[in-house]
């Protein structure tokens, strides 16, 4: 079960000053990620609140990420099913031949950070995008709180929308959040 949150940042400059005062270290380097959301024509899987994406990152194997209906309140909960693949550009065949289409493509630059001195409890992902910059935390409802106020950051700040939905609410007019 994933439970995550979303907060905006102003910049990235800002989360690294953030995460580094509440003790905080990087654990990933800086990594380019392409996300493909696959999806029948009619959006079926979205429809039913199912995610399927294949993700590369630069220098990393492909992951394949199924997430089950989203359970919303003020963290966000989902089931995640994630494995590593070889080749992308089989995967791609493989869900094409199933009638799966890509239906919605994003971009991001990620950079992962745990908190140094403890058990690590949960994840600080900042997300660089082009709808913005993000921190996502990932762990216990109980970890997120914690972590959320130690950051300066009040529950009234919590996104748990997707980036497929941030970027719609950008109005961007792109079909995809790309760079």
């Amino acid at each position: 079960m994933e439970i995550e949150i979303k907060l905006r940042l102003t910049s990235a400059a800002e989360g690294r000053r953030r995460l580094r005062k509440a003790g905080f270290r990087i654990t990933g380097r800086r990594v380019f990620e392409q996300n493909v959301i696959f999806d029948t024509p009619r959006l079926t899987l979205r429809r039913r609140g199912l995610l399927l994406r294949l993700r590369t990152t630069t220098g990393r194997a492909s992951l394949v990420t199924f997430k089950g209906p989203a359970q919303r309140g003020k963290h966000k909960a989902r089931k995640e099913i994630e494995f590593e693949i070889g080749d992308a550009g089989a995967f791609a065949q493989v869900v094409d031949a199933l009638g799966y289409r890509p239906s919605f493509r994003y971009e991001k630059f990620r950079t992962e950070f745990r908190e140094t001195g403890v058990r690590p409890a949960g994840l600080a992902l900042l997300d660089e995008t082009p709808v913005g910059t993000f921190l996502e935390l990932e762990g216990s409802p109980r970890w997120i709180d914690g972590t959320a106020r130690a950051l300066g950051f009040s529950e009234t700040e919590y996104i748990t929308a997707t980036y497929a939905e941030l970027h719609r609410a950008a109005r961007s007019g792109r079909r995809d959040m790309v760079f």
